[in-house]
């Protein structure tokens, strides 16, 4: 298996993406490929660990290309016109079958729309979208989506919950995940159009197609370990990621300036230790890694901007259990046959009678 990282990706790279390769490669079967400017690359190596990447693994390579795409760069006209950005070949490199996972910590429009015009769209689905997972009580929850389309139709959050409950049947190994609706409240008459009408279509639909829906759930419920999936438009979805990301990091915080406080907070807290670490690692979204783009013809990885080596190891290593699973060909075989297209016609002309009432 070859795993494809765009090198130059990302608020903390190249530094954190090499890193990050170097040290995963030692937990995982699969080649890296670094993409990017290949001098930078040899020479950061160089810098870190006084040899070149071939000396530290003969798993590890890089492929040149001469240009990057910025995070302010407008996402359609880099992809087109950065036909050498670390970001475009790597997708090229994907769709040619040079490789089997891409990854990329880049500008997420850029990525989005490379993605969705350059791999391509799985048939029958409309609009792909980003699986983030998060810690839950006792187990993981799947946030879906959580960035890659702010303005969603019912269909799309319908299409959500079904790519997600596969994903977490066929990968995860979950017989029936339980499937909740982001809302305001647990009434069905809650929310504004677009999560009502799409409650309606969960609620007629959902047994059809295999999905477990318990309903809509409120933020404050999604992490209890009664749920293991969240479905919300893109917009409410990056909202609620970025709000459980900043409360996990102030929680850490507070903690350890409270335990630091005096030599008698430092004292009390030594049994508690072992305690501590084990709630440290449970609750830190970089175990987790990044999010996936479900609906694509190929997989394809979103790490987070910010990430740092840490971040990208798991990442890394969360993408060769991604192809292992085979989510993608799941997907496809799905949504691609027969029965699926006869029952998203249905499934349209319903949602069509629910925007006239």
């Amino acid at each position: 298996m070859k795993i494809l990282l765009d090198a130059m990706g990302g608020d903390n790279a190249p530094d954190a993406t090499i890193k990050g390769a170097v040290n995963a490669i030692k937990e995982i079967e699969s080649e890296v490929v670094l993409i990017g400017q290949e001098n930078i690359i040899n020479e950061k190596v160089k810098e870190f660990y006084g040899k070149s990447l071939e000396e530290i693994s003969t798993r590890l390579s890089i492929y040149n290309c001469t240009e990057t795409i910025e995070m302010e760069d407008t996402p359609t006209q880099a992809i087109k016109t950065k036909k050498d950005s670390s970001m475009v070949v790597g997708f090229n490199l994907l769709k040619e079958g040079k490789g089997d996972v891409f990854i990329s910590a880049g500008n997420s429009g850029a990525l989005l729309t490379g993605a969705t015009l350059l791999v391509g769209r799985i048939k029958g689905i409309d609009r792909p979208a980003l699986a983030g997972i998060l810690p839950a009580y006792h187990g993981k929850l799947v946030l879906m989506d959580c960035g890659a389309n702010t303005n969603c139709k019912p269909l799309n959050l319908l299409q959500f919950a079904q790519m997600s409950s596969i994903y977490m049947h066929n990968t995860l190994g979950i017989e029936s995940p339980k499937i909740g609706l982001l809302n305001i409240g647990t009434e069905e008459t809650k929310g504004n159009e677009l999560v009502r009408n799409s409650y309606q279509l969960l609620k007629k639909y959902s047994k059809e197609l295999n999905i477990n829906f318990i309903g809509n759930i409120e933020g404050r419920d999604a992490f209890l370990g009664n749920i293991d999936v969240v479905i919300a438009d893109g917009f409410t979805g990056n909202v609620f990621l970025k709000s459980v990301e900043g409360i996990g990091k102030f929680v850490k915080k507070s903690l350890k300036e409270s335990l630091l406080h005096n030599i008698w907070s430092k004292l009390g807290s030594l049994p508690a230790l072992p305690a501590i670490k084990r709630f440290s690692k449970t609750v830190d979204y970089k175990e987790y890694g990044g999010a996936l783009f479900l609906g694509v013809q190929k997989p394809v990885v979103k790490a987070h901007g910010s990430s740092d080596e840490k971040l990208f190891k798991f990442t890394i290593k969360q993408a060769e259990q991604f192809v292992k699973n085979k989510a993608v060909d799941q997907l496809t075989e799905i949504y691609e046959s027969e029965v699926n297209k006869e029952k998203m016609q249905e499934i349209k002309a319903f949602i069509q009678e629910l925007e006239t009432k």
